[in-house]
């Protein structure tokens, strides 16, 4: 888990980390190439060199064999070496830093309707559904023949595109259109580690597509789930029927192959993605990717945090997932405040599925499961992991015996390996069914999915009821039935359990996850080159699919911000942030507060950030917090980074101000205030905050205050007053504390909130009170 270190000590981190780096390479006994990348300072560039790729492989010693060359957001190159190699390599003056090579995962119809969007009014006329907007997808590709990318009554693509279509196998630049305006595939970093591609490294061309094909599937849904065309019939076998539409359905598509099946995403391929987009001229990235260690890197050893700081500084709008670790306190990643992070909430729409017991008792859960039925008719049920042993009670591979469980219903605990592969442990064993049974990490949250074999899902407390039927009952039996799609479920929107939570675990002052978007049970286009499943043995095909996961919440960030990028060009990618932030919504259609689906009970701004998007009022929110590039460096000088590890991050020399800022200043739509646990009586913190007013030119906005559980807010002015002159106007908040009547709750924070509001607008940010216990 990452650490929240105070400035000194983080100081001393940053310069320890980088001279690890280097004296690890060089000491290093093993001799095995590995891949790194090297950031360099360009300045040391001779001119007698036509380029950098030039220089590169002439100046170092002994010559690297160079992958990619990164220029656009990030001067450098990676390249597979000997850590003894690259240790010759590190001792140039022109090296910045270096670090190897990473693998990452994916973060694995309605929804836009619960985004507020709607075909009368609002964004979604206002910005011609995205028309002209380019969002490029960094993911598995895509599978382009899907209706949801034709390009039928589209213009041309938009004369500044300079992106190319790369063709490959089964992938021609025909593939390309109007819609899909550019694709490419990024396998070098992928294929220069040894153990990864299946085949030493190498693409497997038996379940992979050398191009920019989708062989996953998830690409391809996350691609129509942020820009798919609509006006036309959609489900997954029956399931989730309706017109199929993503959030941004006349805006353009560019495919960035960076994640390979089975293999995961290198950091060297995602860094060249990065490079390229923005050569190629996208207008918003979609990045549903993070990392797969569990922590979370500082941003000078993150290549997402480098990839995407190079694009925004460029005007691109980068939307990332939150990650799936949740309900783990402390488990977000993609923390770069620079970066748009995104967690999951449900939808109202469910697929429920119910189980009826011996005894008479029907417990409900939730399946996508489409074959034969049970019809009613009642089966023996066993529960393998009576034994003890965890392989069989998790129904891992080659775990269950025939005898044991064949013409029955098998219960499966959740975790491990992947839910439907247990189904198909289950199947392979000749059981008839599966109740598949949560945990209590997992608690009651629930994912459909569409299993080989009659299945459900329920929470930890039903089956907790079911294991102790079994048991208990001399001749436990029990059938399944599935009730297809059900609309108008509440509550909703919930926090999903598995949705990565707050605090940030490299900085407290900045809040995240930034928000929640529709991430449960997302229906959205799928490959033709795997069954709904993804298991290799699921040979059903399927247009569409259903899947869960905050990789799927991040696409319709990404195709919002599209959408608010169509209507207001000259919004930064911060202000398209702060307008979906600021108007965020913390209440459920219950007119509750959001519930968090792994408790039951209320969700709180580390599980939300500031509330679940509401595009029928971010498209005119006001006021919002803009932020230039100039800031995210004082917020860098602000955590203690010198001059030289900017420079890894902004690819340009910088220069701390004289006057040290602080990083709680950073002008972020959300107010996070981390007092020491050790301190004693009243302490306070003083944050300084400037409004653009994208409203009414003469507007008069006052503050609201809801202040967390003991603790004092205080704002100064506590109004302001715009005209068509002042356009931008400063606060100051102050949070003060008192160790007597601070009362820190199980979430280890209090949370309030700060409006302001001129009778039209209300333009919300949470406050977080935290206490950190010092090193």
């Amino acid at each position: 888990m990452a650490t929240s270190f105070p400035p000194p000590i983080l100081l001393f981190f940053v310069i320890l980390v980088i001279t690890t780096v280097s004296k690890s390479i060089a000491v290093s006994p093993d001799q095995t190439p590995k891949t790194y990348i090297f950031r360099i300072d360009s300045s040391f560039k001779p001119t007698i060199f036509p380029t950098h790729y030039h220089w590169y492989t002439s100046e170092f010693t002994p010559s690297p064999t160079i992958l990619h060359v990164y220029d656009k957001v990030f001067h450098g190159f990676s390249a597979s070496l000997t850590p003894s190699q690259a240790a010759s390599v590190l001792k140039h003056p022109s090296i910045l830093a270096a670090f190897e090579d990473r693998r990452r995962h994916l973060h694995t119809t309605r929804s836009p309707q619960f985004l507020g969007l709607s075909n009368q009014r609002g964004l979604w006329s206002e910005s011609d559904y995205g028309s002209d907007v380019i969002i490029g997808v960094f993911d598995t590709g895509i599978w382009p023949e899907r209706r949801s990318f034709s390009d039928l009554n589209l213009g041309p693509v938009p004369a500044r595109w300079k992106g190319v279509c790369q063709a490959g196998v089964r992938f021609t630049t025909k593939n390309c259109n109007r819609k899909i305006v550019g694709a490419r595939f990024f396998s070098k970093g992928h294929e220069a580690s040894p153990g990864f591609g299946g085949f030493g490294g190498g693409i497997n061309e038996t379940i992979e597509f050398k191009s920019p094909r989708d062989a996953d599937g998830h690409g391809t849904h996350t691609a129509s789930t942020a820009a798919g065309r609509h006006a036309f019939q959609a489900s997954m076998e029956g399931y989730a029927a309706g017109i199929a539409k993503g959030v941004a359905p006349k805006a353009r598509l560019a495919v960035y192959k960076v994640c390979w099946k089975g293999a995961g995403c290198f950091d060297s391929d995602i860094l060249a993605a990065f490079d390229a987009a923005v050569t190629d001229g996208v207008d918003v990235i979609s990045i549903s990717i993070g990392g797969g260690d569990g922590v979370s890197s500082p941003y000078y050893l993150d290549p997402i945090a480098i990839g995407s700081y190079g694009a925004v500084a460029r005007g691109v709008f980068v939307s990332s997932s939150a990650g799936n670790d949740g309900p783990n306190g402390m488990s977000v990643t993609n923390l770069a405040p620079w970066l748009t992070t995104v967690g999951a909430g449900t939808i109202d729409r469910n697929f429920p599925a119910y189980i009826i017991l011996g005894d008479g008792r029907k417990l409900s859960g939730v399946s996508l499961y489409a074959g034969l039925q049970l019809d009613g008719k009642m089966y023996s049920v066993v529960y393998p992991g009576k034994s003890g042993v965890l392989a069989t009670s998790l129904c891992m591979e080659n775990s269950l015996e025939p005898s044991a469980v064949e013409g029955k219903i098998v219960i499966c605990d959740r975790g491990s390996n992947p839910r439907v592969a247990k189904g198909l442990v289950v199947k392979k064993a000749g059981g008839v069914g599966m109740i598949l049974a949560n945990g209590a990490s997992n608690g009651e949250g629930l994912v459909g999915d569409a299993h080989l074999l009659p299945t459900c899902a329920v929470g930890a407390s039903e089956g907790d009821a079911i294991k102790a039927y079994a048991a208990s009952h001399p001749n436990p039996t029990a059938t399944i039935n599935f009730g297809g799609t059900v609309v108008g479920i509440k509550p909703a929107p919930v926090v999903a359990s598995f949705s990565a939570r707050g605090p940030n675990g490299l900085n407290p002052e900045i809040l995240k996850p930034d928000m929640i978007a529709p991430g449960v049970n997302i229906l959205a286009a799928w490959t033709d080159a795997v069954g709904p499943t993804g298991l290799d043995l699921d040979t059903r095909k399927t247009e569409f699919n259903i899947l869960s996961g905050t990789s799927m919440a991040c696409p319709h960030v990404s195709g919002a911000a599209a959408l608010l990028k169509s209507a207001h060009p000259d919004w930064s990618p911060a202000a398209i942030r702060s307008a979906m932030m600021t108007t965020a919504t913390t209440i459920d259609n219950n007119f509750h507060p959001m519930i968090d689906e792994a408790t039951g009970k209320p969700s709180t701004p580390y599980d939300y950030g500031a509330g679940h998007v509401n595009l029928g009022l971010a498209m005119d929110p006001g006021l919002v917090y803009d932020l230039t590039n100039s800031d995210y460096v004082n917020f860098l000088c602000a955590i203690e980074y010198g001059p030289k590890t900017i420079q890894v991050i902004t690819r340009s020399p910088v220069n701390c101000p004289a006057r040290k800022p602080l990083p709680e200043n950073l002008n972020y739509p959300s107010i996070a205030a981390p007092f020491s646990s050790a301190s004693t009586g009243v302490s306070s913190k003083t944050f300084f905050r400037t409004v653009t007013n994208v409203g009414e030119a003469n507007a008069v906005y006052s503050v609201k205050v809801e202040a967390p559980k003991g603790v004092g807010v205080a704002v100064k002015p506590s109004k302001l007053v715009f005209t068509e002159k002042v356009r931008k106007l400063s606060y100051f908040v102050t949070v003060t504390a008192d160790s007597k009547n601070l009362v820190i709750g199980d979430s280890g924070a209090v949370f309030g909130s700060l409006s302001w509001e001129d009778g039209k607008h209300v333009v919300r940010s949470p406050i977080v009170v935290t206490q950190i216990d010092p090193l």
